[in-house]
């Protein structure tokens, strides 16, 4: 058929895809004509391998694509494909790729696929894929590449996987797994990457030593214990690896590199950060090509610290070593080094000497915390971008910076050839420059750096050749810029005047229609408020956040208020900060801070020397028992019972199940934490820190409401969604996860995030090993064992990594006025009814004994210790 062949096959898949098709006739449901089969067996046969990658296509991929009986390649990256693979899939014996990723396929893998003896690749990446990983697939003796991260596998890692005699990566990030790291593993010789990031595996670290051309090794954020095993030394080839976020323990094995022969740019990077590791051997001397990281261990603060100083610094910036790596054939003589010219790893011609053009391009929020393996899907929606062929790009570099950004050094060679022409180079100039691409989301918003032209530079079009001399240019560029500051000086000068007199009216007319409209919301000078608070020394200032400062202050009528003054950064529009106002008016319950007025003013004394002399603030109740974290801080003096925790969570929820239900429109508040949970002098609880910045979305022209924002979030680490990191998408049960943290923290008295340690982990692993009583806060006293289970239990629902298997606002205030309603009487004993604000907590008799005022991370049950607790009256911080 030749390339009409080939059009209709890809016309074919396209149709198949949408469920046009009807192949068991052979015809077509369109009017389209002349794609039907024809074979006598109605089953369609074309060997071309199209593509549909990235065409935006929406809908489920049919079972009839398994009657394409000899298809080779299924390419529907990055599309919005949804339902289950068919499992007639497997029908498909010459098919060598699949790549699925990117898209929003759900249900479990296939067994079917098990029968594809030729894949080469298999590609599911970034879907809602779930059930366990088929054993099966130890069948398929031709693959190379299992990619399946960021998806919901559950279930052991199949040790028949062991039994593949070419497999090189399996990348299984971002799943929920259970159980350990099968030892047979050891035997799949052909091994080079092994990641499986934040899976949830047990048990200790397999000898792996016997797979020669191991080279990365990534397993990282799980919960392996025992040592870190020294027989990794046994690995020639390796280059990575990480165990950062485990619980192993022992001493830092010393000799990891005594089998690697460092020679060029070869390095090793040993991630064991964030374990217990406690000793460090006496001759541990690394050379210099191996990067060791060991912060967030005990070794880091014992006496060893001294010795391993230079190694415990935190450490977020990593350079990647480059996945595969392109390998040029030693055959090949050197390049000449006139005009630079150098191989090309990848070109389909051997031994072809280039000259490339260098390109800096930094990835500003991408989607993904590890880009190995991403990296061809990378330079797939890049050169497709630009154009090219995936052989005329070389990632030559990369490495993370702080953001997390991606910084990559890019290198562009031409097609076949030796020289890009002058046309090409130009276009490829503007395409970068003129940012006219648009990445896939997980990659995200880039920056175009550089453009290196290098040998090119002589041939590419300049002022200066233009035939000008360096002298007249020099002379026009002189003149030009001194008349153009003339010129600006003066109309900056006319704009101002102009800009601030039209600003000043305008601002003074929004703010005098809202003070009207706004009922109950006071509108303050900047004298009243600068009175309040003794011109805002600082022995007012009670807090500071990312809004700007916190004042105590005091009206003239003598009520306390805590005053939210903008920094700089923060300013916003008169017509947006009006706006907040007004919509921070709606919202009134219980359990939210209320909004008593606002300053909305611009100080005329210093608008000639300064453009945007503006004050704004926001005027709030004044939470006089401080903040929730105050009271679980070791130096509180009065610790809450277990009572009145139960009721300040069940206060914080209802406050958020308001904002999510109530307030029109809803909100995501976004940055739920213990810091923005206010207690007032009865101990009720009140959340703050919410408003027009955190909208949640509104339905479209269709009154459809989309189910997330996407967003850069200025969240708190310890707190955030870990999802977001994988999608920037923000749902209502982003405060769920949010608000199980403070329910955590509540109930252990522990920071999110302290010596190395996640509260998250440390509870799910107290948890399974039915050793909650461990990191209870035995601060709170006494509490009815079966309470302390159901809140446990209640949180840890909340704290779920998937987002779908976390709880509803409604559903968790439910559950806490249920547990609330368990507690025997009398036991939220700290009474609300002094109108002095003085808590009276009654112990019972038997309660002689506590522990410590605070019981961290590092501390078990056996280390209680006793000591007196005082009855009586305790006076309020």
């Amino acid at each position: 058929m030749g390339n009409v062949g080939g059009i209709l096959h890809a016309v074919i898949l396209l149709l198949l895809y949408t469920g046009c098709v009807d192949v068991a006739r052979g015809q077509t449901t369109d009017p389209a004509e002349g794609v039907s089969s024809s074979d006598s067996n109605n089953i369609l046969h074309y060997s071309d391998t199209p593509q549909l990658f990235k065409m935006n296509l929406s809908g489920t991929l049919a079972p009839e694509v398994g009657l394409l009986s000899q298809l080779k390649t299924l390419d529907f990256m990055w599309n919005n494909l949804t339902g289950n693979i068919p499992k007639e899939v497997g029908n498909i014996r010459t098919l060598k790729l699949i790549t699925l990723n990117g898209n929003q396929l759900s249900g479990s893998l296939p067994d079917e696929i098990g029968y594809l003896v030729n894949l080469n690749r298999l590609q599911i990446d970034e879907n809602n894929i779930s059930g366990p990983i088929p054993k099966s697939f130890a069948n398929l003796i031709s693959i190379k590449h299992l990619h399946m991260n960021n998806n919901s596998l559950s279930g052991q890692i199949p040790s028949e996987l062991s039994r593949l005699p070419s497999l090189l990566h399996l990348l299984v990030d971002n799943n929920n797994l259970s159980g350990p790291l099968p030892p047979k593993l050891a035997e799949t010789h052909s091994l080079q990457i092994l990641s499986l990031r934040n899976c949830s595996l047990q048990g200790a670290v397999p000898d792996l030593s016997g797979i020669p051309e191991f080279g990365y090794f990534d397993l990282s954020h799980n919960f392996l214990n025992g040592n870190v095993p020294s027989n990794f030394s046994g690995l020639p080839n390796l280059q990575f690896l990480s165990v950062n976020g485990n619980l192993l323990n022992g001493s830092v094995p010393p000799t990891i590199w005594s089998n690697i022969t460092f020679t060029g740019n070869r390095t090793l990077i040993l991630d064991f950060q964030n374990n217990s590791l406690d000793t460090i051997p006496d001759a541990f001397e690394p050379p210099e090509p191996v990067t060791v990281l060991l912060y967030g261990n005990p070794v880091c603060t014992t006496s060893n610290a001294a010795r391993a100083a230079n190694l415990c610094q935190p450490t977020s910036v990593i350079e990647e070593p480059s996945g595969e790596g392109r390998q040029v054939n030693n055959m090949c003589t050197p390049c000449s080094t006139d005009k630079n010219y150098e191989y090309n790893p990848a070109s389909p011609i051997p031994c072809i000497c280039a000259v490339p053009l260098g390109v800096g391009f930094r990835l500003k929020s991408p989607g993904i915390s590890d880009f190995r393996p991403y990296k061809e899907a990378f330079e797939i929606d890049l050169t497709s971008l630009l154009e090219l062929h995936v052989y005329q790009l070389y990632i030559e570099r990369y490495i993370w910076e702080t953001g997390p950004r991606l910084n990559t050094h890019l290198k562009l060679f031409p097609d076949r050839t030796n020289l890009f022409n002058m046309t090409e180079v130009k276009r490829l100039r503007q395409v970068l420059a003129g940012w006219q691409i648009t990445l896939s989301d997980v990659f995200g918003p880039y920056e175009f750096l550089n453009f290196t032209l290098g040998s090119y530079t002589d041939e590419f079009p300049t002022v200066v050749s233009s035939g000008l001399k360096r002298g007249a240019l020099a002379g026009i560029l002189v003149g030009t810029i001194v008349a153009a500051i003339a010129l600006s000086v003066v109309s900056t000068v006319f704009i101002m005047k102009r800009r601030r007199k039209r600003r000043t009216v305008s601002r003074r007319s929004l703010l005098s229609r809202f003070s009207v409209k706004i009922d109950g919301v006071r509108c303050f000078t900047f004298d009243e408020m600068a009175a309040a608070t003794s011109d805002f020394n600082i022995s007012a200032q009670v807090g500071q956040g990312g809004y700007g400062k916190v004042y105590k202050g005091k009206l003239a009528d003598g009520t306390a208020v805590a005053i939210k003054r903008a920094h700089e950064d923060s300013l916003q529009g008169s017509k947006e900060f009006c706006t907040e106002i007004e919509l921070l008016s709606r919202l009134h319950h219980r359990n939210l801070v209320s909004l008593v007025g606002y300053c909305d003013e611009e100080d005329e004394q210093y608008l000639p020397l300064i453009e945007n002399c503006v004050f704004q603030m926001l005027v709030y109740e004044f939470m006089p028992n401080g903040t929730l974290r105050d009271h679980l801080s070791a130096k509180t003096e009065r610790p809450l019972s277990f009572g009145r925790r139960v009721q300040i969570a069940l206060g914080a929820a209802k406050g958020i199940l308001y904002l999510h239900t109530e307030a029109n429109p809803p909100i995501f508040h976004r940055d739920v934490k213990a810091s923005n949970i206010l207690l007032d002098s009865k101990f009720v609880a009140k959340v703050a820190d919410f408003g027009l910045s955190r909208l949640a979305p509104v339905p479209d022209v269709e009154g459809i409401l989309p189910a997330h924002i996407s967003t850069v979030v200025k969240g708190t680490p310890g707190y955030l969604d870990p999802e977001y990191f994988l999608t920037h998408k923000l749902t209502e049960r982003s405060d769920v996860y949010s608000l199980g943290v403070v329910f955590l923290e509540l109930l252990t008295g522990m920071k999110p995030i302290q010596h190395g340690k996640n509260i998250v982990r440390e509870v799910n692993m107290a948890y399974q090993s039915g050793d909650i009583s461990s990191i209870i806060d035995s601060r709170m006293s006494s509490y009815p064992p079966e309470c302390v289970t159901r809140f446990f239990s209640l949180a840890i629902k909340c704290c779920r990594d998937e987002t779908e298997a976390r709880p509803f606002m409604a559903d968790i205030v439910r559950e806490l006025e249920t547990i609330r309603s368990m507690l025997p009487e009398g036991e939220d004993v700290m009474s609300e009814t002094s109108g002095s604000g003085l808590l009276t907590k009654t112990m019972s008799s038997t309660s002689t004994t506590t522990a410590p005022l605070y019981v961290s991370s590092h501390m078990s049950g056996s280390g209680q210790v006793d000591s007196g607790i005082p009855s009586g009256t305790i006076a309020p911080r």
